[in-house]
């Protein structure tokens, strides 16, 4: 358990645009309260990074950050150093402030991912379709290039080693059995919202995994159960990769 060091009551944040409805703020303090440790937890909600300099000038107290969209890639040139797996995956959704005042880039979103996806697998989930393109999207790939499985991206616009949405057929999704939907299509208050897909040749074989948590059933998941497909929603992804952050601040 981390201690009070001195006088001084560290803090937290996150750093992302519009993340009023944010998870990581409750479920910090919420840990601090339980744990008591004299720790508080706070939104950086910031319309561009421009203003990232002025949070770190006015928050002297801080010792470690999350970073989520649109910000996981942009953020990058603001580091002093990045771990080999923030590297590689060119994203970063959590700095630590080290000793020495620097910042190093880590990310835990494919530790969450990695860890809450392979207990949903099965032998015959071999091939995955990742929808969007985006910073989130490149922890996934990472993990889904770990674990042997292949992979197309699907996107509005056509990319290499990808589909757009207007392509995309019965056999194109029988033979990728599992969908990732890495957009914020569906997030709360859009709940209406979901990826354009033929749901309709979806099967019991299919995987359906939202990184979306709020709402807790989206309508891409709900789609996809009327199918008879597996579901699941990036809840515990998130606590995953929150613990993982917790664990990184605190060595």
């Amino acid at each position: 358990m981390a201690k009070k060091q001195g006088n001084i009551v560290y803090k937290f944040g996150l750093v992302g645009r519009h993340i009023e409805y944010s998870f990581s703020r409750h479920f910090f303090n919420e840990k601090f309260k339980n744990e008591g440790l004299p720790y508080y937890y706070q939104n950086f909600d910031l319309e561009d990074l421009s203003g990232f300099r002025a949070v770190l000038e006015q928050n002297s107290d801080l010792k470690g950050l999350n970073v989520t969209i649109p910000y996981k890639e942009s953020i990058i040139p603001y580091m002093d150093r990045l771990s080999k797996t923030a590297k590689r995956i060119g994203a970063v959704n959590t700095i630590k402030f080290t000793k020495k005042g620097n910042l190093k880039g880590y990310n835990t979103d494919a530790f969450g991912f990695k860890n809450s996806l392979k207990p949903l697998l099965s032998k015959h989930h071999q091939s995955a379709l990742i929808l969007g393109t985006g910073g989130a999207s490149q922890a996934i790939v990472y993990v889904l290039i770990k674990l042997g499985l292949s992979f197309n991206y699907v996107s509005r616009s056509k990319r290499d080693n990808g589909f757009t949405y207007d392509e995309l057929t019965a056999e194109i999704i029988k033979t990728h059995q599992i969908i990732i939907n890495c957009t914020p299509l569906g997030t709360f208050p859009n709940v209406d919202e979901c990826p354009n897909l033929p749901y309709e040749h979806l099967d019991t074989r299919h995987l359906l995994f939202d990184l979306i948590y709020n709402p807790s059933m989206t309508e891409f998941m709900k789609r996809g159960a009327s199918q008879g497909a597996q579901v699941s929603n990036g809840k515990k992804m998130l606590e995953l990769q929150a613990e993982k952050a917790w664990s990184i601040w605190m060595t």
